[in-house]
């Protein structure tokens, strides 16, 4: 404790500052990066879900809590490095804020790009074309009725409604291919062994 309290006294004012603001930024800033990694860095799940239609879009946030805990984290450790340099009190103080400045404009640049990052779920049944599935109910020939096939559709398996203008029926298993959509939403199918 003898050599901390030599240490700490042997400083220069503006140092003891950095290193009174590295410290627990830096821990702040390591619980925040272990919370995004790890638990998802959003709202508990007990929270519960609401769906409010606003689509303004995101806007660029250039002060939030995390951009605030990156500044003062590279700000202060900017700071003990131009210091311990031998750099000027004034110089250090100066690059020590563009450092942080500049952290804060590349959190808030990520997180703006990561938040126009969406995808649309929406099943566009017309990339179901040519693709091959499994009847999953009998289809009667000639547009009989609507069945059920499932298709890989977008990345995912999908259960959609069928028809098909064989002149058998498909029954439950038989491996189709998707020929057209009929009334947007209905695959045509035809069976791949006839």
């Amino acid at each position: 404790m003898e050599n901390f309290d030599a240490w700490w006294v042997g400083l220069s004012p503006l140092l003891k500052v950095y290193w009174c603001i590295a410290i627990p930024f830096t821990v702040f800033f390591l619980l925040q990066l272990i919370l995004s990694l790890f638990a998802g860095g959003d709202a508990p799940d007990d929270v519960p879900d609401v769906d409010i239609e606003t689509d303004h879009g995101i806007s660029f946030q250039f002060l939030t809590v995390k951009n605030l805990v990156g500044f003062f984290t590279i700000f202060s450790w900017t700071g003990i490095a131009c210091m311990d340099g031998g750099l000027s009190n004034g110089l250090s103080l100066f690059i020590s804020v563009v450092a942080g400045l500049l952290m804060m404009a590349i959190m808030a640049g990520m997180f703006y790009m990561m938040g126009k990052m969406n995808v649309d779920g929406t099943l566009q049944f017309s990339k179901a074309v040519g693709k091959v599935g499994e009847v999953y109910l009998p289809i009667q020939s000639k547009r009989g009725n609507v069945g059920k096939v499932q298709v890989k559709v977008m990345g995912s398996l999908r259960t959609l409604d069928a028809m098909t203008d064989d002149d058998h029926d498909i029954s439950t298993g038989k491996v189709i291919t998707v020929s057209k959509i009929v009334n947007d939403n209905i695959l045509l199918v035809t069976d791949t062994k006839q």
